[in-house]
């Protein structure tokens, strides 16, 4: 069984309401503007902060509690919770995966009415990992305290005391507890988390020559190392003959990629676009915004070295319609790697998904989102019914609904 993230559960977190989403190798969030397919994939920005900066600063870095949990309903709710379900750990299936849970709870000060907006936040974590024999262990964390309750056998609860803040995560924290005591596979959770990427093209940072940095192989999330990592993937004949037919496929005039360098304190790298018919090579900087975006996507989906999650927000941006059938199939070829969570609202990308792949996403008039607001089950009936139409059609036109109101 590969590792793999097979659902996202939510409650309370911005339009988040009730969610519960199945993740399978590629997923494709579509909806109009404002449903909640960015909050989605904030989740995971989130997350890999927690991992980064620990629970606290991600939370204030967001304004806090209060702007993080839902806005909607007649008062704010009091806890926010995220759950994730996966094949992360060594003796994880999908009949007896990892789980993880991160629950904040706010509660009001004394005389709150008199100094709206005091409270205090505090946080329970839970993990679950399956071993070898019995049902498996779990980890909680609650205040400053981890309890370890294996079950492998006979069931033995015991506490660790390895110092943890008490809005610390455990997610930052447990990773130092003993082998034994479930240190390593934290780790492996920490790890992936982690390495979650939300990938936008900031198209006037990418246009930039950026510096080379050859030990430093990572993607910038919004591409403004674009330069440089296109460089080093040219070092791979293989990768780079490929990643430069993607582009000429969408950019009939391209004729070459080639790169120029300032050697000195700065040692930036330019790309230029040899194009037909021009006698000299375009900058980056003054490519089209679709050039530019195709560039850095091209450049994730040939990522060497992919996160366990990659998640791109409106990846149609700025794309011509001729360019998504590609897209679509590099990919599902990259996410034999990677798992890929995608956010459109392109019925054009969308007519080219499977059923599996495609999540719809609502929002009600009470400002929560319905994701999925179809089972795979009921896409796969109505396409049926309608004789295979297209899903971006469908979507399109209603019948598969994705509009402001249920």
């Amino acid at each position: 069984m590969s590792a793999r993230l097979l659902r996202l559960d939510v409650e309370n977190f911005r339009s988040l309401r009730d969610v519960s989403i199945p993740l399978g190798d590629l997923t494709v969030l579509v909806g109009p503007n404002g449903v909640g397919k960015t909050n989605v994939l904030e989740v995971f920005r989130f997350l890999a902060d927690i991992i980064r900066t620990d629970l606290q600063p991600a939370l204030e870095s967001r304004g806090g509690f209060d702007e993080v949990a839902f806005w909607g309903g007649e008062k704010p709710p009091s806890s926010l919770k995220i759950g994730l379900t996966a094949t992360w750990t060594t003796n994880a299936t999908v009949s007896a995966p990892d789980n993880y849970e991160l629950t904040i709870r706010r509660r009001a000060l004394d005389g709150e009415r008199r100094h709206q907006g005091r409270y205090i936040v505090f946080r329970q974590e839970k993990f679950v990992f399956k071993r070898t024999r019995g049902r498996g262990r779990r980890i909680t964390v609650s205040g400053q305290q981890a309890t370890v309750t294996d079950t492998q056998g006979e069931k033995k609860t015991r506490q660790s005391n390895i110092g943890i803040n008490k809005l610390s995560s455990g997610l930052s924290t447990l990773p130092r507890l003993a082998r034994t005591e479930g240190g390593a596979e934290v780790t492996s959770v920490a790890r992936r988390l982690s390495s979650l990427r939300v990938f936008d093209v900031d198209v006037n940072a990418a246009r930039r020559p950026s510096r080379y940095f050859p030990t430093n192989n990572a993607l910038a999330p919004d591409a403004r190392n674009l330069a440089d990592f296109l460089f080093e993937l040219r070092q791979d004949d293989d990768v780079w003959s490929r990643l430069l037919a993607d582009a000429r496929s969408v950019l009939p005039q391209l004729e070459d990629v080639e790169f120029t360098m300032a050697v000195g304190s700065t040692d930036e790298i330019t790309v230029m676009l040899r194009e037909r018919g021009l006698r000299r090579p375009t900058p980056l900087a003054d490519a089209s915004y679709g050039t530019v975006r195709l560039l850095g996507l091209l450049a994730l989906l040939y990522d060497p070295n992919p996160a366990a999650l990659t998640c791109v927000e409106e990846i149609d941006h700025g794309l011509h319609p001729q360019a998504l059938e590609l897209l679509v199939e590099r990919l599902r070829e990259a996410s034999a790697r990677s798992q890929f969570l995608v956010a459109t609202h392109s019925p054009a990308l969308a007519d080219r998904l499977r059923p599996d792949e495609l999540v719809i996403c609502e929002r009600d008039e009470s400002g929560a989102s319905h994701i999925p607001a179809l089972t795979r089950e009921q896409i796969e009936e109505i396409v049926e019914e309608s004789e295979d139409l297209p899903l971006g059609e469908l979507w399109f036109s209603g019948v598969l609904g994705g509009g402001i109101e249920r």
